[in-house]
């Protein structure tokens, strides 16, 4: 499917310097077959060569594709950056930086009764299996 679209997507139908000749009822092109190295001569009538040119004009909504600007494979500027300028040209980067959420500090759990703070030492499902578990740190006084 690809090696059948690539040649819509990256070039026109047929370029200017293909076309051989054209009379009254043939137009005569050079083209050259795939697997092939060999360009050949092929004459159709003007309606057949104007059908088949129609079959290559891309629908409305699909663009070729370019091989130019921050899109070309030489470019130095990177899609992140590309963003960032959009945002800027746009004027969203004030806004960005303005709405940018801050996180406050996790507060650890305390206990009610003497204020200490708590550790997990064991998580279990809703069955009762523990998921996760950690000896508590238990002082041995021998």
């Amino acid at each position: 499917m690809l090696k059948y679209l690539a040649p819509y997507v990256h070039r026109v139908a047929i370029s200017d310097n293909r076309i051989v000749s054209v009379d009254e009822k043939t137009v005569t092109f050079r083209y050259t077959p795939s697997k092939s190295r060999q360009s050949k001569t092929r004459s159709v009538t003007g309606h057949e060569f104007v059908r088949g040119f129609a079959q290559h004009v891309l629908p409305s909504r699909l663009q070729k594709i370019r091989y130019y600007g921050w899109m070309s494979p030489n470019s130095r500027i990177g899609p992140e950056e590309v963003r960032w300028l959009v945002a800027i040209a746009l004027g969203w980067a004030f806004t960005l930086m303005l709405a940018r959420p801050t996180v406050p500090p996790r507060q650890r759990a305390r206990c009610k009764e003497c204020g200490g703070e708590l550790q997990t030492v064991l998580v279990a499902d809703s069955l009762g299996h523990a998921l996760y578990s950690r000896p508590p740190p238990y002082l041995d006084t021998g």
